[in-house]
């Protein structure tokens, strides 16, 4: 039986003229086209919904991204009568699936060292408390081993499937979207109002991106880079590139975040876990001061050092520095620190240090400054914080509170976590909760 079209208080104008702008280029359907793009459809051209029954239920999903086909395959599961399309303005769909996690699609965490939400998503952790209540990350693990993905869980905590392939993920969604009639259009230029709409556009680099949105009334924080390596001018510190230190703690002076974990020296800079979460947790800070700051490096992740200091010496008072290194840190590494301290007399011995050099090595091991000078990339996750404000949204739906039948998931509203699977874990989330919503929409208008 056809449903009748929900009567909706709908502000249609500018969301027509968005949808209708989304590209001047003719509309592309994506399974009528060539599929070498790095997908593997495995049944034929999916059938179009009939169209021109303005007594149909019709979704439109605009952004063709993790949030977006999630979303739409679950509305559809959810709500099969539903006539939904997914409408991306570019020529490739899930292109951020296909590369994150070196492209194998870091797509959860098990979030068994999490005890504080806010640690590892510093912007909408407290709506993402609520909604994990509803969708979560087991409900995610279920999900994909249910439509026939295996996964793989590392020690680290981080989830993957076992395929390591994000290709993987990509085929299960696009298996699913065929299976189930979803219409996927590319290039797209759309005339129809539909009876809801769920904005999964993504993150903007720029406010210019969202304007459509605020125009319509929805407050917006300005969106900024999140999740970067940093610069370092510091040729000495560059020179050790590849090497590697675990359980290090990184943090702007007269900031009150640490991040601990391991870091990567590079070629231009610092990277690794340490520095991303940094990145992440200051993202706003380190924008409004264009990328210039000081920061501190605790190279053994641990306060005072003094006593175990002390302990070497007393253990070892006849080797030299260079040959004894603290906190087994790497002997590039120790080698270097010993350089700057010590200015190449590095083949003293350890009883040789008086009070006052004691002091210098502690204070470098555990606040060892540098100063950044820009912002590197980190291409396995492009991430930016800010986007809709949350308080522009119902926090049980998603819906919209300026243009009711508006839904919002994904990296579109402020919400972003640090790297580890926490991103994909909001969109699934969200994109859960927008479906569910309509679904709920729907029936009460049975």
């Amino acid at each position: 039986m056809l449903l009748r079209r929900l009567d909706l208080p709908y502000e249609t104008t500018k969301l027509m003229r968005f949808i209708k702008e989304l590209s001047k280029q003719p509309q592309t359907d994506l399974f009528q086209q060539d599929t070498s793009w790095n997908t593997n459809p495995r049944s034929g051209p999916v059938p179009l919904p009939p169209g021109g029954d303005r007594g149909r239920l019709k979704t439109t999903i605009i952004g063709g991204g993790a949030a977006g086909f999630f979303l739409a395959i679950n509305l559809k599961e959810m709500v099969p009568e539903m006539e939904v399309c997914i409408v991306e303005r570019s020529s490739r769909v899930l292109r951020k699936v296909e590369l994150s996690g070196g492209g194998r699609c870091n797509l959860t965490n098990t979030f068994d060292d999490v005890d504080d939400l806010s640690t590892v998503y510093p912007r909408g952790h407290r709506l993402l408390k609520r909604l994990f209540k509803g969708f979560g990350h087991q409900d995610t693990c279920d999900w994909f081993e249910r439509h026939g993905v295996s996964l793989m869980t590392q020690p680290d905590h981080r989830v993957f499937p076992a395929s390591q392939d994000s290709h993987t993920i990509i085929d299960c969604f696009m298996k699913e979207v065929q299976r189930l009639g979803v219409r996927v259009v590319t290039h797209s230029e759309r005339d129809e109002v539909p009876t809801f709409t769920a904005v999964c556009t993504g993150g903007s680099p720029k406010r210019e991106g969202l304007k459509w949105l605020e125009d319509m009334g929805h407050e917006i924080v300005d969106p900024v880079p999140s999740l970067f390596t940093l610069n370092i001018d510091n040729k000495a510190l560059r020179s050790l590139m590849g090497t590697a230190v675990e359980n290090v703690t990184a943090y702007i002076p007269g900031h009150k975040y640490r991040s601990d974990g391991a870091l990567l020296i590079t070629h231009w800079g610092l990277s690794g876990p340490a520095i991303l979460k940094l990145s992440s947790h200051e993202a706003r800070t380190l924008h409004d001061n264009n990328y210039r700051l000081p920061l501190c490096i605790n190279w053994v992740g641990v306060g005072d050092v003094r006593d175990e200091l002390q302990h070497i010496i007393y253990n070892n008072p006849q080797k030299q520095l260079h040959n004894y290194r603290p906190f087994d840190l790497p002997q590039r590494l120790w080698d270097y620190l010993l350089t700057q301290m010590f200015k190449g007399d590095t083949n003293r011995t350890w009883k040789s240090l008086n009070a006052k050099e004691i002091n210098r090595m502690a204070n470098m091991l555990t606040n060892d400054e540098y100063q950044i000078t820009g912002k590197g990339a980190f291409k396995e996750e492009f991430v930016t914080c800010g986007g809709i404000a949350l308080k522009s949204i119902n926090p049980s739906t998603l819906e919209s509170r300026h243009v009711p039948g508006m839904y919002f998931a994904g990296e579109v509203l402020d919400i972003d976590g640090i790297t580890g699977g926490f991103n994909f874990q909001a969109a699934w989330t969200t994109a859960h909760t927008v479906a569910y919503a309509i679904k709920e929409r729907v029936r009460e208008k049975k």
